[in-house]
């Protein structure tokens, strides 16, 4: 019998992909999942830092995994591994640290793997496949520790990204979600230098696998609005059926003077006027994002100005954070510090006004005919699923299959969407 593996993965789709990387060349090379009950020998896992709470949660989850499997080597990597690789070392039972992402093909390797992986076969447990496409960011946002564990920027080549596409489809997934740490840079690091006619991009990425297969469905994860080229804009409308009607843009603040202080890069006015500019080209696209509340220095009329920026672009989806000091950052020694009561208070009203506009756009869509994945086949002939436009749908479909992209006309909308498949 070989030896078993666990893994656990903390934070983003990037992590969720390079943890599925990691299993599946372990998998290759004689491993087996342990089941939930049984131990293991080998137990890796990827770590956020993101916030504190990711801190907490990744340490929460190394003890937990020691207790459990008391005689497994256990491999900690991730962001929080990166940054605080000592303090990772010292809880109980770790092996070993791998605190630079390049090393996944020496760790693979000193676990008897030959063939190492150039991208994975599927997503464990999962219908929709990410797919990773770029790794690391340049920007420095105030408030953000990332670039300081994910400092190297990189684009996979094109061709690589399609042939990890090809053998998704072929094992049967209808959606693939392109990630990245900063997935609007794909393609900046190995244009430099070349003339602009020979740039490779995001919009020619997803041009490309749109044209490799007539029955793939894609998602971009989450992206600077003002990334939203006309170019991309552009493969969206010529790729209609197949590119998701959906962006998750990052507002994080509606006020200029948070979003100087915050050190983002554009205007409440760029991000807005991007926005209406894909509405203005498509037909009732989806917009979801995150919201940081209690930045400091954050006062009522620039919470206002978020507020009013979520009313005009018309999110659909707000993913509230109060802001969290990270150490290392400058915005973690800023003066005007807000409050946890009022962070709490802001996060309330974003938590309110989310509902509120996921109740107007939801309505907007009744009478329309979206493009439905099914994840979830029910006793009573109705499917569950993700829609192109991000939104859950319950919908009458007695023959449709888990994994089938069928077209569903919305007829009611509440908290979820319900049709039936035409």
């Amino acid at each position: 019998m070989g030896a078993k593996l666990k893994t656990v993965t903390l934070g983003c789709k990037v992590n969720q992909y390079e943890t599925q990387l990691v299993r599946e060349g372990l998998l290759g090379a004689g491993f087996s999942d342990a089941e939930s009950d049984q131990p293991a020998d080998l137990c890796i896992i990827n770590t956020c830092t993101i916030t504190g709470e990711g801190d907490s949660k990744s340490r929460q989850i190394i003890r937990r995994m020691n207790r459990k499997n008391p005689d497994a080597r256990i491999v900690v990597m991730g962001c929080y591994a990166t940054r605080e690789p000592q303090e990772v070392a010292d809880l109980p039972g770790v092996a070993e640290v791998v605190t630079d992402k390049r090393e996944i093909p020496d760790l693979l390797g000193r676990f008897g793997v030959v063939d190492i992986p150039n991208g994975i076969s599927g997503l464990n447990n999962r219908h929709r496949a990410y797919v990773k496409v770029q790794d690391g960011c340049l920007l420095r946002c105030s408030y953000c520790i990332i670039p300081t564990v994910r400092p190297d920027m990189f684009s996979r080549p094109l061709q690589e990204v399609l042939d990890e596409v090809q053998v998704l489809i072929d094992n049967g997934f209808s959606e693939v979600i392109l990630t990245g740490i900063h997935l609007g840079h794909y393609g900046v690091d190995f244009n430099q230098g070349k003339p602009k006619r020979d740039w490779v991009r995001l919009s020619h990425l997803v041009r490309a696998i749109c044209e490799l297969s007539p029955t793939v469905r894609v998602r971009l994860s989450s992206i600077e609005a003002t990334e939203v080229t006309r170019e991309l804009i552009e493969v969206m409308k010529d790729f209609s059926t197949q590119v998701c009607p959906h962006l998750h843009v990052c507002l994080q603040s509606g006020s200029d003077k948070i979003l100087r202080g915050m050190k983002r890069r554009w205007t409440r006015r760029h991000i807005i006027d991007r926005c209406q500019l894909v509405k203005n080209e498509l037909h009732l696209p989806a917009f979801t994002t995150d919201v940081i509340v209690g930045f400091p220095g954050e006062t009522e009329d620039d919470f206002a100005d978020t507020v009013d920026a979520c009313r005009q672009i018309g999110f659909s989806k707000i993913h509230m954070f109060p802001f969290s000091p990270r150490k290392g950052t400058p915005a973690a020694g800023m003066e005007e510090q807000i409050p946890k009561k009022i962070k709490s208070e802001r996060g309330a009203k974003i938590a309110d006004l989310e509902k509120e506009l996921k109740r107007e756009y939801f309505q907007s869509l009744v009478g329309e005919e979206l493009q439905l994945l099914v994840e979830k086949v029910n006793d009573d002939g109705t499917v569950t699923g993700t829609s192109c436009r991000y939104a859950t749908v319950n919908a009458i479909a007695p023959n449709a299959a888990e994994n089938e992209l069928i077209t569903v006309k919305i007829e009611t909308a509440g908290d979820l969407l319900s049709g039936q498949a035409i």
